[in-house]
C-alpha cells in the first residue's frame, strides 16, 4: 500500500483569532488544501477539472477541534482513504503539529462530473488510484474517531 504525501503549512497571521489561536474556520481551510491534494495524487488535480469538469464535492464533514494551535506553528496533515465507492471518497485527516495531533476531519466526498455537475463513476484510472492508496482494496486501517457521532458524553 502506498501513502498519500503529507500537506504541510505554516500558520500565518491572518488566521490568528481574537484568543491568540487559529481560528476553527482556517482549521477547515488548511483540511480543504489537504483534500486538494488528495485530488491531485488520485488524478483529480487542476488540469483534470478544467478539461472534464470531474471533481469532489464534500457531502459531509465531521471537525475535532482537539488543541489550540499558535501562529508559526508548522501544520502537516496526513490523510487517509478509509472507504470508497464506484462515486464516493470517504477522507480521515489528521492534523498535527510536531506528531502531535491538533485536529482531525472526516470526509465524505462525491464525485461529479459533467456540465451541468451530476454525480458519476470515476473515471478507471481514478479508481485505481485510490486502490492502489487505500491498501489495494484491503480494508484499510481506520482510526479510532473516524465514524463518531457529534454529542454530549453521559
Amino acid at each position: 500500500m502506498s501513502s498519500l504525501p503529507a500537506y504541510r503549512t505554516p500558520v500565518v497571521e491572518d488566521w490568528i483569532d481574537y484568543n491568540g489561536h487559529l481560528s476553527e474556520a482556517y482549521y477547515v481551510l488548511v483540511f480543504g488544501f489537504a483534500t486538494d491534494q488528495v485530488m491531485a495524487e488520485i488524478g483529480l488535480g487542476p488540469e483534470v477539472r478544467q478539461a472534464t469538469g470531474a471533481s469532489l464535492y464534500t457531502v459531509e464533514a465531521h471537525v475535532r477541534y482537539v488543541q489550540e494551535v499558535p501562529l508559526g506553528a508548522e501544520l502537516t496533515v496526513t490523510t487517509t482513504i478509509v472507504g470508497s465507492g464506484a462515486k464516493k471518497l470517504h477522507l480521515a485527516h489528521e492534523m498535527s503539529v510536531g506528531g502531535e495531533v491538533v485536529a482531525t476531519e472526516e470526509v465524505l466526498c462525491l464525485h461529479v462530473s459533467g456540465q451541468p455537475a451530476a454525480s458519476a463513476p470515476f473515471a478507471p484510472e481514478v479508481a485505481e488510484r485510490i486502490a492502489a492508496y487505500s491498501a489495494g482494496g484491503a480494508e484499510p486501517t481506520r482510526p479510532e474517531w473516524v465514524g463518531r457521532a457529534v454529542g454530549q458524553r453521559p
